[in-house]
Order: C-alpha cells, then sequence, then structure tokens
C-alpha cells in the first residue's frame, strides 16, 4: 500500500565561489576603513567577488558548480532532479528565472524550476517548500540553491554595505525518505513582515522605479541598509525562531550538534549563541573568508562542514536566518 506521507533528507551538498578574493586591506584602498575595523565589527577578513565578464562566475554558473558537486555527492545525475528551487536576489536575469537557466545548463529536462526571493532567506524558505513536496508525494527528488553574485547591486562607495558581502553559490539534494525514518527534516518555520521593508531594500530596479541613468547615478539601484536596527532585529528573531524549531520538536538546546546561522556578521551570531547559551565551537562560521553571502551562507556553510567531517550521520541539525523584507526561518532536520 502507497503511504500517505513521506519525509526528506538531503543526501548531497555542494559550493562553489569566485577566484577573486576581495581583502579588507584592498578595500581599504578605495573607501575609508582599514583591516582592524571591519574585523572588530564584522568577523569578515575577505570575501570573494565574481568578474562578470566571466560567464563561469555569473549567478547561474556558481550555482551549476553547486549542483554538481552536490548531485555527485548524491550519486544522481540531472535526470533525477523533478523541481529546482533556487534562492536569489541577485538574479542573472529577471525573466527568465536564474533557476531556468540552471535547468538548461544542467540538462535537467523534467525538472520544473522557480526563483525564490526571500533575500538571505531564500535557502531556507527553498528547502522548506522542497521538504512539502516531497512529503505530499509530489516529487521524489529537489535540488535546492542559494547562490548569489550581491557585488552587482552593492554601492562600493559606502561603507556599511561594501564592507559586508560577497558572492557564491551552494546547492543541496533533497530525496524522498520513509517517513519515519530517523534521518530526515524534522520541521521548518517562516515568517515574514513586510512592515520593516526599509531597514534592507533597493530603492529602484522594478517597476516601482525604473533604472535610469540619473537614478544609476545616484546609486538608488544599490543596496540601502540600516544596521544598527537591523542588528537588533537580526538578534532577537534568530534566537526566537531557533527556540521556536527545538520546542516544536520536544528537544533542548543542548540537543542540537550544530548551529548553522544565516552569517550576516559575526557579532550578530555571537549575541544569538550567548542569548541560546549555545557554544560558539558548535556554531558553523563562514563569514571570515566569504563575507555575507545571502542565501548562499547557510549552504556553503552545510557543505564545507559535511565534507570535512564535522557533521556526522545522526547529528542534529538547526539552520537559522533572516533577511530583507524581512523574511525569518528556521528548519531542523538530522543528518
Amino acid at each position: 500500500m502507497t503511504p500517505l506521507f513521506y519525509a526528506s533528507r538531503i543526501t548531497g551538498t555542494g559550493s562553489a565561489f569566485p577566484e577573486r578574493r576581495l581583502t579588507n586591506n584592498d578595500l581599504a584602498q578605495t573607501i575609508e576603513t582599514n583591516d582592524e575595523w571591519i574585523r572588530e565589527r564584522t568577523g569578515i577578513c575577505e570575501r570573494r567577488i565574481s568578474d562578470l565578464t566571466q560567464t563561469s562566475e555569473r549567478n547561474s554558473s556558481l550555482g551549476f558548480l553547486a549542483s554538481q558537486r552536490a548531485l555527485e555527492m548524491a550519486g544522481k545525475t540531472p535526470e533525477d532532479i523533478d523541481a529546482i528551487f533556487y534562492g536569489t536576489c541577485s538574479p542573472d536575469t529577471l525573466v527568465p528565472s536564474t533557476a531556468c537557466w540552471l535547468q538548461m545548463k544542467l540538462g535537467a529536462k523534467k525538472a520544473w524550476a522557480v526563483d525564490l526571493n526571500a533575500a538571505c532567506s531564500s535557502f531556507v524558505f527553498g528547502l522548506s517548500m522542497a521538504d512539502q513536496y516531497i512529503r505530499t508525494g509530489q516529487i521524489k527528488t529537489a535540488l535546492v540553491v542559494g547562490s548569489e553574485v550581491l557585488s552587482s547591486i552593492i554601492n562600493w562607495q559606502d561603507r556599511s554595505t561594501s564592507i559586508l558581502f560577497g558572492d557564491g553559490g551552494g546547492a543541496v539534494v533533497v530525496e524522498r525518505t520513509p517517513a519515519e525514518s530517523p534521518r530526515r527534516i524534522l520541521s521548518s518555520h517562516l515568517k515574514s513582515d513586510g512592515q520593516l521593508w526599509e531597514l534592507f531594500y533597493i530603492q529602484a530596479g522594478g517597476s516601482n522605479q525604473p533604472v535610469t541613468p540619473e537614478i544609476a547615478g545616484k546609486n538608488l539601484d544599490k543596496m540601502m541598509m540600516k544596521g544598527k536596527e537591523i542588528f537588533k532585529v537580526a538578534v532577537k528573531s534568530l534566537a526566537d525562531y531557533a527556540i521556536e524549531a527545538i520546542e516544536a520538536n520536544g528537544l533542548k538546546i543542548q540537543d542540537v550538534d550544530w548551529m548553522i546561522p544565516h552569517q550576516a556578521n559575526l557579532r550578530i551570531i555571537e549575541a544569538v549563541a550567548r542569548r541560546l547559551d549555545f557554544p560558539m565551537e558548535r556554531v558553523l562560521v563562514n563569514i571570515d573568508r566569504y563575507g555575507n553571502t545571502s542565501s548562499a551562507t547557510v549552504p556553503t556553510a552545510l557543505d564545507e562542514a559535511v565534507r570535512d567531517g564535522r557533521i556526522q550521520p545522526g547529528h542534529t541539525l538547526l539552520f537559522d536566518v533572516f533577511g530583507a523584507g524581512l523574511t525569518y526561518g528556521s528548519l531542523l532536520l538530522r543528518w
């Protein structure tokens, strides 16, 4: 008898980054800052920046490389993919979707593909959606990607944003597993609050305000952020959604082996860990080497820890994110 419901689990991970490293000292050549100032406030030492004259470093190309690596780990081919959920706020093109560019590059002929823009929360939102489609039997195998070329939407003269962001892509293969399987996605918890849109936004570039030479000259088509206000909201929301996921599964914070938070700022991550009384040595961090890669932060940190052996079968993982919108989310799984 066919079961009514299933569960899903991640079976492959992958990541990809551009070659160019932009250090804090490099930034200090063009804006008023220095290495010590950036490290103390953000925890970032360097970030990767795409050369967009190279087709291999565009958004879908980073997603393609990350996806290939995830498929290889999972022992799957592009023909096995039923759906692609592509998280990004810096797409190759508005039309078609970057998910369709990836679908073409992979040759995933039977997969339907869609972009998701929840900013830095996009990967977790996409993973939650893939989980729901698999749980209800509509698909068997999904590819979930978080990939960004944020350097294309940064005002490089704005010290508050230019020091934070980098480019990169991460991907996971999610497969159907029996509902009672111990190794599965346990639950996800998502929220948005559009009333806080002014904390992080891009003013121009959509139908509200098309980009003209005058608009571009004022950098209104670049990211704008209120850092202090975001810090307060981020710490509270990350802690609250971590607790929600843990309590929903009848667990305690001590039952979590690894927390993988959105890599927005090391000071935010440390404040959340203190609030949860969770040891920093069990928090996965890659912001020091890659900066804030938005939707790519969680899957790239996950891939790194899977490949170096820190994450082992049976470990309980907590993904915890927030992003422009504002958007929030957490997801708990047993590896």
